[in-house]
């Protein structure tokens, strides 16, 4: 599929790392067209990867929407359905459902759903995508290549965005909260503040790495860390006396819940 103009709606976190990730994949920057409220924010986008300023979406192929969820509904109204009708319209905003935007923008429109990650930002993102009634497997194919190139990506239907999002769009927060737990425990038990910070920070990026360099699967890696009535099988038995694995569905479902207050 080939596309020679995008406009990506805007420019926070996640627009900007799509605006990267598009010139590192070949995008010439001057095919490139931001819209972003925040004027400053539009200069130093502007400044730093000499994209240009939305002047109607006439002129682009494809819209990136990387808006906040609470503005999405209302940017897309102020749009000219004649300029976007049978356009590619990709939302990354959590909670808006592909029909909402089909019923404001017409039914012409090729939408696809994603839930991204904060690790996008590295190049280690997991994205899941769900395609609208008119998107094609070519819009499919192109994107899933586009944002492999900074991360995994998965094909969902759309029913399951909400159990997406409690599981990876969120996910991250909750290896960063059980890294900050793991830090305090290490202060009563008697370390020091930095040696604290250190000894969790790396055990977590260590832990990750072996995951994905290993080509082993989770248990496994667990059981090489394990032996019998050692140290660890002791921590490994006090989880499972305090149920750890209803915990996290427990949390995961509540995530997931609130996601589908949030989209309907």
């Amino acid at each position: 599929m080939a596309l020679e103009k995008i406009a990506v709606i805007g420019a926070g976190v996640i627009g900007e790392t799509l605006i990267r990730a598009l010139i590192n994949n070949g995008t010439p920057s001057s095919h490139i067209f931001v819209a972003e409220k925040r004027m400053e924010r539009r200069k130093e986008i502007a400044d730093t990867y000499k994209t240009n300023e939305i002047d109607g979406l006439q002129v682009v192929d494809v819209v990136f929407l990387a808006v906040k969820p609470q503005d999405l509904i209302e940017t897309i109204k102020t749009w000219d359905k004649s300029e976007i009708s049978g356009k590619l319209v990709v939302t990354f905003a959590a909670g808006i459902k592909i029909k909402d935007i089909e019923d404001v923008l017409g039914r012409e429109v090729r939408v696809i759903r994603v839930m991204p990650n904060t690790p996008l930002t590295i190049g280690r993102g997991m994205s899941a995508l769900s395609m609208g009634s008119k998107a094609t497997l070519g819009d499919q194919e192109w994107l899933s290549q586009f944002l492999g190139s900074s991360g995994r990506v998965v094909v969902v239907p759309e029913d399951l965005q909400d159990a997406v999002t409690a599981t990876s769009g969120s996910g991250p927060a909750y290896f960063f909260a059980f890294a900050e737990a793991i830090e305090a425990a290490a202060k009563r038990l008697g370390l020091g503040d930095e040696e604290a910070k250190v000894l969790a920070k790396e055990t977590l990026v260590g832990a990750a790495l072996l995951v994905d360099q290993s080509g082993k699967e989770l248990k496994t890696l667990r059981e090489n860390v394990t032996s019998p009535n050692g140290t660890t099988a002791a921590a490994l038995q006090s989880f499972k006396d305090s149920e750890l694995d209803e915990v996290v569905y427990r949390a995961m479902k509540a995530a997931r819940d609130r996601s589908i207050e949030l989209s309907s």
